[in-house]
């Protein structure tokens, strides 16, 4: 009997320290985020940099976060995509459209891997997609310039014709002719996100064509640079980018991800993630009109923030008809704005842009 206490106490010892810890915790979710060009100090990949450090410092040791930086879209965002599946990683961020079809097949072979592909459009049960309403910030940015030009011709260098971009290019121009109805927009495509001597290259060609108003689409600083250097006024794009150029910069068109990010990866670290599709704008905070720069009036900022707050509401919508293409055909008849299929589904451009749209 006495060594049947004895054993009794000791295997209560052995237990009672662990019982006392209660249930261990849940092993750190591990996230990943795939960039398609360097991490820079402003930009598109700078936001969602910003956006997985964000998601670092609330949640501390229940995550580990790192990147992959410059993966080309196609076969290498697929072998990256794979490699970091078999890794263990629990959640991947892809931040390209490039990246959806790769992303795709990888999910396919890896179903208890979560991906979440940023401006992509098709889903399954492990691929989530999100994406902002950026031509809204468009809008308010062609209000801007449409104040501040005077030859009334803005360049706008843009990567890829794809409904994104065309989207951008359409509000934009459609803001500028809301207050300045015989200003135009020319266009340079490059087909490529980031190239700085070619979007510069770009920059000098509108430039020396008449722009005295630049805005673009693609990923680096290289259109701010040139427009410094010329003297004449830009709309950042991404990021606010007076650190590169602060006489050129009239305004930034600027996007944040923090929020949406980290609610995933909670969602994931909860069981409460499912795949779905989110298209925020600038009601969900996710674009803003910021940045003015100092040749910017105080009546200008005003009116720009005020259209703001009118498209937060729901009393404006960038495409609000009547809309017509730079055709003549009618898109957007008047009485209605364009459901959020047709803007999806975007294949023209408006009037006031000069030059087809390329097939």
């Amino acid at each position: 009997m006495y060594k049947n206490l004895v054993a009794a106490l000791a295997a209560a010892c052995l237990w009672a320290p662990l019982h006392a810890q209660g249930p261990a915790a849940p092993p750190p979710t591990r996230a990943t985020w795939v960039y398609v060009t360097p991490v820079t100090d402003v930009g598109w990949t700078h936001q969602h940099e910003a956006a997985r450090l964000a998601v670092q410092a609330a949640l501390g040791d229940q995550v580990e976060t790192r990147y992959v930086e410059n993966v080309a879209e196609g076969t290498d965002a697929e072998r990256v995509l794979r490699d970091l599946a078999r890794q263990g990683n629990d959640i991947i961020f892809t931040t390209s459209f490039g990246y959806m079809e790769p992303a795709l097949r990888v999910a396919r072979d890896f179903p208890q891997v979560r991906f979440e592909v940023i401006t992509g459009v098709k889903r399954a049960a492990n691929v989530a997609t999100a994406n902002a309403r950026y031509y809204e910030g468009r809008y308010l940015a062609g209000i801007a310039a449409g104040r501040m030009t005077q030859a009334g011709v803005i360049g706008y260098v843009a990567g890829f014709p794809i409904p994104e971009v065309l989207q951008g290019i359409n509000a934009f121009t459609l803001g500028l002719r809301s207050v300045r109805p015989d200003a135009s927009v020319r266009l340079v495509w490059l087909n490529e996100w980031f190239n700085p001597p070619r979007e510069r290259e770009a920059a000098l060609v509108l430039l020396d064509q008449g722009a005295d108003v630049l805005a673009f689409h693609s990923a680096s600083t290289a259109i701010m640079k040139a427009a410094e250097e010329r003297g004449r006024l830009a709309i950042a794009y991404h990021s606010d980018m007076r650190s590169v150029a602060p006489h050129a910069q009239l305004a930034a068109v600027t996007h944040h991800w923090e929020a949406y990010e980290l609610a995933r990866v909670r969602a994931l670290r909860d069981g409460s993630w499912k795949s779905g599709d989110l298209w925020g704008g600038v009601k969900e905070g996710m674009v803003r009109i910021e940045g003015f720069g100092p040749r910017v009036p105080e009546a200008v900022r005003r009116e720009v923030l005020a259209r703001e707050q009118d498209i937060a509401a729901g009393r404006l919508h960038p495409f609000a008809g009547p809309v017509r293409d730079n055709t003549g055909q009618l898109q957007v008849p008047q009485g209605r704005h364009a459901s959020d299929r047709e803007i999806l589904e975007m294949n023209y451009l408006v009037e006031g842009v000069r030059g087809p749209l390329p097939r």
